[in-house]
């Protein structure tokens, strides 16, 4: 990167507070305070669709290693899955008792993390047709607001506002 031009614009109604690439950089998924998450063609330059569902602030895109799914975490507490190829909602993941503000896909596709307002993180399981809660893990002392899984997702680290980095 030499500069900061703009090349491709894609318009929210609100600001964009999140960006991410798939795994093999041909689309971006951006998610707005306006609740959208707009998923686009760099190349084309056009808007491949806007999805919309959450209530609330987009605060994190994600992508599934393997491109087909990519996730939003919402002010709206939820984390909404979704399918590329069909640009339609997989499931809504409800358990977190405040904003969820990060999500992160274990490299082999069967888990996804999220990081809450609520001090938790949860694990949710993917595999089969319906993703379902597997477990939460507790121990900060406020807001998580990253997680991150390792090469192998044999670890999940997550960070929080208590100063904390937890393995």
């Amino acid at each position: 990167v030499k500069t900061m031009e703009v090349v491709c614009s894609v318009v929210h109604s609100d600001a964009v507070s999140t960006v991410a690439w798939n795994h093999d950089g041909s689309l971006l998924a951006s998610g707005s305070n306006d609740g959208t998450v707009k998923l686009w063609d760099p190349k084309t330059m056009k808007v491949m669709g806007t999805l919309e569902g959450h209530s609330g602030d987009v605060n994190c895109v994600a992508w599934s290693p393997d491109g087909e799914f990519f996730a939003s975490a919402s002010d709206d507490a939820t984390i909404k899955i979704w399918n590329v190829k069909t640009m339609e909602e997989k499931g809504t993941l409800k358990g977190h008792s405040d904003s969820v503000l990060s999500v992160a896909f274990s490299p082999d596709c069967e888990t996804l993390a999220s990081a809450s307002v609520d001090k938790t993180v949860k694990l949710w399981a993917l595999s089969g047709g319906t993703p379902v809660e597997k477990g939460t893990l507790k121990g900060h002392s406020d807001t998580v607001g990253s997680v991150a899984w390792n090469h192998d997702g044999s670890l999940l680290a997550s960070g929080s506002s208590d100063k904390t980095v937890r393995l």
